[in-house]
């Protein structure tokens, strides 16, 4: 049918029901459009009040439709039209009431926090620890402790004017390495600014990281990057952009790809509260409900968009009670737990592997600055930060959980931090001694040849630096 017309849409399907009992009228004229209506209010008229139909009135859009015509259902549900349970809006079940009610949840229906450790590192979920062995455990806790030790250098180093800038990401470890071992190699990532952990996880090289936050020219990006905005391609890391959001629509249309091309892979796409109220990220929802995209959307909420606080932002329960209104399976987690983190990602990804797009909201604490541009203590009580640093601190948890299952002890402990920090500065006193990208780089990488107004711009440049060499 190429007719696009509601009304031609409207007669073809009238006909198509008509014909399907054997009343079908050659005539296309206004007159018996008319007429087709009227027989078709009659056979309903008589139907519905006798057998369930089997094909679905739809109201906004066709009339009658059978599944190969238009496919707006994945049940068959029977549908008795006096009793208006049509599935109305995004394929739910609705119904009328006579009772005037308004909708405002006031906590008493809050999502609930999964976790599998607590505060203390003991269990509360005997059956789920079950799925994490001494390696594992162990593995987590080593990558955990290394993104501890980068960032304390790191920050440092930006105080010591070594590097320009520096985000860390103490306190959300968990939210990181949990989710990243969940992953398998060939899933996508999308990452935030605060995923050091996910990268380390897949064994991004020390030296590409030292390389990136000195801006050397061996760094992938050329030194065009702030620090901290790493990536790669052969990790499925995608690179990260600081624009706020920008990266989950473009998780979906990745996600949409993969599944058209019926990959079996998914993509994880991080964000924080702050992104969260940016207009891309429900856009992003939107498009992963209603095209049923293979990706896992993951919300480190750590209660502060830079200053903003999340009493300040919204007045909802969260992140998480956006998700089902999307049509996004959604599971709120304690993102202090690493092991409650990986089980949530791991289940998610199970799911989106069957399209069925996920929400996680990850409920941590963002323990460090927003930024070495930024001074918490100007918005946040450093009793609050110490309070979080001393009872929930992911690394802490983790610690607490090893010692008392036997699988790590104070000389291992210690053994790991000496060998990470001086592997850490290794890598960055390497990175400082590496000369600066070319500074033509500017010009050559923009097409496969200059044009000419290009190489115009960069014979001046090359002029004027020519000049100041002069002038020194």
């Amino acid at each position: 049918m190429n007719c696009k017309k509601p009304s031609c849409r409207f007669r073809f399907f009238v006909d198509l029901f008509l014909e399907k009992h054997g009343l079908g009228i050659r005539k296309s004229t206004k007159r018996f459009h008319w007429l087709r209506l009227n027989m078709v209010i009659s056979i309903l008229r008589t139907a519905f009040t006798e057998v369930k139909l089997q094909r679905q009135l739809i109201f906004g859009g066709c009339l009658f439709t059978r599944k190969q015509f238009c496919d707006v259902s994945r049940k068959t549900d029977e549908i008795l039209i006096n009793q208006f349970k049509e599935k109305f809006f995004s394929n739910r079940m609705i119904k009328f009431t006579d009772q005037l009610h308004f909708v405002n949840d006031s906590g008493e229906n809050a999502l609930p926090v999964f976790r599998i450790i607590d505060n203390l590192g003991n269990v509360v979920n005997a059956e789920m620890i079950k799925a994490f062995n001494a390696d594992l455990c162990m593995r987590m806790y080593k990558k955990m402790l290394l993104v501890h030790v980068v960032d304390e250098i790191l920050y440092n180093a930006q105080r010591q004017g070594r590097i320009s800038f520096y985000l860390t990401n103490d306190g959300e470890e968990a939210t990181q390495i949990g989710s990243a071992s969940a992953l398998q190699a060939d899933d996508l990532i999308y990452a935030q600014y605060r995923e050091l952990g996910t990268l380390l996880w897949r064994d991004f090289p020390l030296q590409s990281l030292m390389d990136q936050c000195v801006g050397n020219a061996d760094d992938l990006n050329k030194g065009r990057q702030m620090p901290v905005h790493y990536g790669s391609k052969e990790l499925n890391v995608v690179t990260i952009s600081s624009t706020l959001a920008t990266q989950m629509p473009q998780a979906v249309g990745s996600a949409y790809a993969m599944k058209l091309r019926k990959k079996q892979n998914v993509v994880i796409c991080y964000f924080g509260d702050g992104a969260a109220s940016e207009g891309d990220c429900h856009a992003a929802f939107n498009f992963a409900g209603t095209l049923r995209c293979p990706v896992v959307f993951f919300c480190r909420n750590n209660g502060y968009a830079i200053s903003t606080c999340s009493s300040e932002q919204y007045a909802g329960d969260g992140i998480g009670c956006r998700g089902p209104a999307y049509g996004l399976n959604t599971v709120r987690v304690d993102g202090n737990d690493v092991f409650a983190v990986h089980m949530a990602t791991l289940h998610a990804r199970q799911k989106a592997l069957h399209c069925e797009p996920c929400l996680i909201e990850a409920i941590t604490y963002r323990l460090g600055h927003h930024s070495t541009s930024d001074d918490s203590t100007a918005y946040r009580s450093a009793a609050e930060i110490q309070l979080w640093q001393k009872s929930n601190s992911p690394l802490a948890r983790l610690r607490a959980y090893l010692f008392n299952s036997g699988l790590l002890d104070e000389q291992q402990e210690q053994k790991l931090q000496k060998t990470y920090r001086k592997e850490v500065l290794n890598s960055l006193i390497l990175s400082e001694k590496k000369p600066k990208p070319e500074i033509e780089t500017l010009f050559t990488d923009v097409y496969d040849q200059m044009t000419p107004r290009i190489q115009k711009q960069y014979n001046e440049l090359k002029t004027a630096l020519a000049a100041r060499e002069n002038l020194e």
